[in-house]
């Protein structure tokens, strides 16, 4: 009986397999009965997974990462967004109490419901989700107990620290005998501190980064490993006199190296950068197992880091794994995975960050040592899609827009090209622009061909981003107790630490002291008064946690106006916008390529919140002739970037309002498309008419040839056919197919009809776009640039963008 009740549960419980989820029909909008079974071998030639917001493509990775834990395979999961701490959210026995500390109390006052209610519709509605694809509470008790989990937060901790000192620690003889993987490493390390300090670097045209990287290379050549200190040191008086064939001084004077180096003092003695030097050092290989070779499945949370130093992390992060693969013996089973959601801007098609080269590496090399690499995204059109080529499996999910597809299947033909695999764009296209929520294609070069499938129910609880504040709470309990690095992982490896040590400062290292931030970051800049100073206001709903400091950082700002005409389309417009550019440490170049234009403009302050902090001012922003040239500069960034787009109805001969959207603009044209429809129902009726006419005709005939055939038997006659002719028989089935045709029509344009009639709503509400004779109503879309020399932009102000930072230097935006 009980195999009757789960009949695909062996066989995606088997070894090696994952259970992703069902067979999904595009056609009917129907998941099937037959189990998504994927061979974890394959993963070996790794996994590219993209899909918009919304896509489900969040959960279909923890599925994935859920089927690794199970079989016992470990992982390193970067995570940029804190999604992925919610593989920590897994209750065997699904009470309501266990998910209640998790729910959203948000959500509960919407629905009108305590937080307690919710968590028990939240229980029952995980019960039954898991009931539906053949998962329990055992299937998840399973999880927790063949795994290790963790969050580790670099920076910051939240969670469990990590200490990037042993970044620079000479690599072990495997690597140093490789000179490709020597470089790399070299490379990498280089790179990514230069990203830290806010230093676009190039390997091969950038004096810092050839300095840092000739002075690492030696050191580790010369088995030796450096701190920030000692690097400080060599970077000012180096262990050479040449580099190249050109003299030390005359390549990089010794002043110019002393300013090189106080740039990396500032960053060592910053209060913000002494979060990373404590907790545990960053080793893969504790990272993937415990100190009892329970497989571990870490998760290294990024999202309280700045950008600059997310791509310092990630890329010394990714050497380390290099690092660590290159010392693994070769295989052709799943040895690990290293996940990294959201990989918007560390692999892009065209700029070279510090941390695409090492993920490079690994797509090409780590096969052959058993390393899976799978790679998340929401923004296809960001992807390096030619280094992606050495992916064999691809999870696609809903994409936003055509461009999105058009990449995607550009990334997918190299692909299956690079595999020796066939593709068929045409279907491809076909199935990606009818994938539902939740509903993928798997395309795997292992295969015979595309698969659909409706991912299966997660284990854990999907809770969505957890906060540094849950984050902490799930870590508590891992950072209390200073024992052994089984119950302690961010003990320091190879010491243990005194009896009265806390396992977030080990003994190699003395207890780093609470520091606030300085005198120099945080007085009020004294500037021109030529320079206009202006200052966000707070926004209410984020409130300060413990510890944290209202700090002010800078960003430009200005308002202004774009004049959109042209004469041929009759468009003649005018729109206020206005532009705000943050500036992290440097500015950007392009200055305002980053910036965030909006259509309304913001109420800004004339005075600071008092006792606020202030951050570090660019000097380029306290020169105030600079401010007239960033004026041209954002006049020339709008007439590149703004458009004002229009839709036109030929059939209606109707044109959008300005800013009207085109499911608004539908809305609008809803009297005439109904109009059209009332038309087509009364050319229905006509048809409904003309076919029983035909119908009842063929009746009546056939009635009067019984009839005679009846009178020729009852009085004699000459011989004749005893039966209605088949011309008569034609004709009645003729007119009765006619008939039911004419009904079936009919009946479907009534119902649109009746569907159009309900949409008549007030002006502002949402329409309901999928109607079918709105959806097929067919727009053009217009778009216009703004004309150049009417650009109005007045002057631009420095604009203080208030941040809540926190004792450890973590920092959120409180506007």
């Amino acid at each position: 009986m009980q195999d009757s009740e789960q009949p695909s549960r062996p066989e995606f419980e088997k070894p090696g397999t994952f259970y992703l989820g069902r067979d999904y029909n595009v056609g009917l909008s129907q998941a099937g009965e037959t189990p998504l079974l994927y061979d974890s071998q394959n993963l070996t030639t790794h996994a590219v997974c993209v899909g918009m917001t919304g896509s489900g493509k969040t959960g279909l990775c923890i599925s994935l990462l859920e089927e690794a834990a199970l079989n016992g395979i470990p992982a390193i999961c970067i995570d940029p967004k804190g999604d992925l701490g919610n593989l920590l959210l897994a209750f065997p026995e699904l009470r309501p109490g266990d998910f209640q500390p998790w729910v959203d109390p948000s959500v509960a006052s919407r629905k009108g419901v305590s937080a307690e209610e919710l968590a028990q519709q939240t229980a029952e509605l995980w019960k039954s989700g898991l009931a539906k694809w053949d998962e329990d509470g055992n299937r998840i008790q399973r999880y927790v107990d063949r795994v290790d989990r963790a969050i580790y937060t670099p920076g910051s901790s939240a969670g469990l620290p990590l200490t990037v000192l042993k970044s620079f620690d000479a690599p072990p003889q495997a690597v140093l005998d490789d000179a490709d993987a020597l470089n790399d490493r070299i490379q990498g390390a280089a790179s990514g501190l230069l990203a830290l300090l806010g230093i676009t670097a190039d390997a091969v045209t950038s004096r810092e980064h050839i300095l840092l990287s000739n002075v690492l290379g030696q050191a580790w050549r010369d088995g030796r490993s450096l701190d920030l200190a000692g690097l400080i040191h060599e970077i000012q008086q180096p262990p050479f006199k040449r580099v190249g064939v050109v003299d030390l001084d005359t390549f990089f004077p010794a002043k110019d190296r002393l300013e090189f180096g106080m740039r990396l003092n500032n960053l060592l003695a910053s209060p913000s950068f002494a979060s990373w030097l404590e907790g545990e050092s960053l080793d893969v290989q504790r990272l993937l197992y415990t100190a009892e070779n329970k497989p571990r499945l870490s998760i290294i949370s990024i999202a309280h880091l700045t950008d600059a130093e997310r791509m310092f992390f990630v890329t010394i992060l990714l050497n380390e794994v290099i690092a660590w693969m290159r010392s693994q013996p070769g295989t052709g089973s799943l040895r690990a995975i290293l996940y990294m959601d959201e990989v918007f801007g560390f692999f892009p098609p065209t700029a070279n960050p510090p941390a695409k080269r090492p993920m490079l590496t690994l797509l090409k090399q780590a096969r052959a040592y058993g390393l899976g690499c799978v790679l998340a995204t929401q923004n296809p059109v960001d992807l390096d899609y030619k280094g992606l080529s050495n992916a064999g499996t691809w999870f696609l999910g809903r994409l936003q827009t055509e461009r999105d597809k058009a990449r995607v299947i550009e990334g997918l033909e190299g692909a299956s090209a690079e595999a020796g695999a066939s593709f068929n764009r045409k279907e491809m296209e076909a199935t990606l622009a009818a994938l539902d929520n939740r509903v993928f294609v798997m395309n795997n070069v292992h295969a015979s061909g595309p698969q659909v499938f409706q991912t299966r129910w997660a284990l854990s609880y999907l809770a969505g981003p957890l906060t540094r504040s849950q984050i902490s709470t799930l870590m508590a309990d891992r950072k209390r107790p200073a024992g052994s690095a089984s119950a302690a992982p961010s003990a320091a490896p190879a010491t243990s630490p005194p009896s009265d040590a806390s396992p977030e400062s080990p003994a190699s290292a003395p207890v780093p002291q609470r520091r606030t931030l300085n005198s120099a970051a945080s007085s009020r800049p004294v500037l021109s008064a030529d320079i206009t100073q202006r200052y966000w206001p707070l926004d209410d709903s984020v409130k300060p946690a413990a510890g944290e400091r209202l700090t002010y950082r800078p960003g430009l700002f200005a308002v202004g106006r774009l004049h959109f005409i042209r004469a041929s389309d009759g468009v003649d417009v005018w729109r206020d916008f206005a532009a705000l550019q943050p500036v992290h440490g440097e500015l950007p170049q392009p200055l305002w390529e980053t910036s965030q234009i909006m259509a309304e403009r913001p109420t800004l302050l004339d005075e600071p919140e008092p006792s606020a902090a202030y951050g570090d001012l660019p000097s380029e922003m306290a020169v105030e002739r600079n401010y007239r040239r960033w004026d041209d500069d954002l006049k020339n960034h709008v007439y590149q970037s703004e458009r004002l787009t229009l839709w036109e109805c030929a059939e209606f001969d109707e044109r959008s309002l300005p800013n009207e959207s085109d499911e608004a603009f539908r809305q609008r044209l809803l009297p005439e498309v109904i109009k059209r429809v009332e038309k087509e129902v009364d050319e229905a009726e006509s048809a409904v008419s003309e076919s029983r006419w035909w119908f009842f005709s063929g009746a009546w005939q056939a009635l009067a040839r019984a009839a005679e055939i009846i009178l020729v038997r009852v009085f004699g006659g000459r011989s004749r056919k005893q039966l209605m002719t088949a011309s008569m028989s034609n004709q009645m089935k003729k007119g009765w197919d006619k008939s039911a045709e004419a009904k079936s029509q009919l009946r479907e344009k009534l119902r649109d009809l009746e569907r159009l009639k309900r949409l008549m709503a007030p002006p502002g509400e949402e329409v309901d776009a999928d109607v079918e004779p709105l959806h097929e109503l067919k727009l053009t879309k217009i778009e216009v640039p703004p004309r150049k020399g009417d650009i109005e932009v007045q002057p631009v102000s420095l604009a203080w963008l208030p941040w809540w930072i926190g004792d450890d230097g973590a920092a959120r935006t409180a506007y």
